[in-house]
């Protein structure tokens, strides 16, 4: 999997114990340009309220066990095969800094398809930032 620049892989299904219980993050980074954590969590099906407030728990968890003095806020980011326009509307995706939702295809579009999927994910993005 290609990140992009300043990534450097952390962990696999990292291991995160508290209070509540056992949990498993799909995928850590660190970006040492931004100088964060960078979480990712693989979902095969749309999105729900669900796993957008387990991906806010690892985040705020992450934040408050992992993060050092010098760090910026981690990301997150869910990866799921289809994407909702009322959860980034109405869900704690609207107006965070920290959480992000995007679509993943198991196979290759055509051109027109992925050009239609940038138009339509450029309109989602812009509702979120005008609301």
């Amino acid at each position: 999997m290609e990140m992009g620049k300043g990534f450097a892989f952390v962990a696999r299904q990292k291991h995160i114990r508290t209070d509540m219980g056992d949990f498993y993050i799909d995928l850590v980074f660190y970006n040492y340009i931004l100088k964060c954590f960078f979480l990712i969590d693989l979902k095969t099906e749309q999105i729900t309220h669900q796993d957008v407030g387990q991906m806010d728990m690892y985040v705020r968890m992450y934040d408050q066990l992992m993060r050092t003095d010098g760090d910026n806020p981690t990301i997150g980011l869910l990866l799921c095969s289809d994407t909702s326009e009322d959860m980034a509307r109405y869900s704690v995706l609207h107006g965070s800094e920290q959480l992000f939702q995007a679509k993943y295809l198991t196979y290759l579009p055509t051109k027109e398809q992925l050009r239609q999927e940038i138009e339509l994910q450029k309109q989602i993005f812009l509702e979120q930032k005008s609301k």
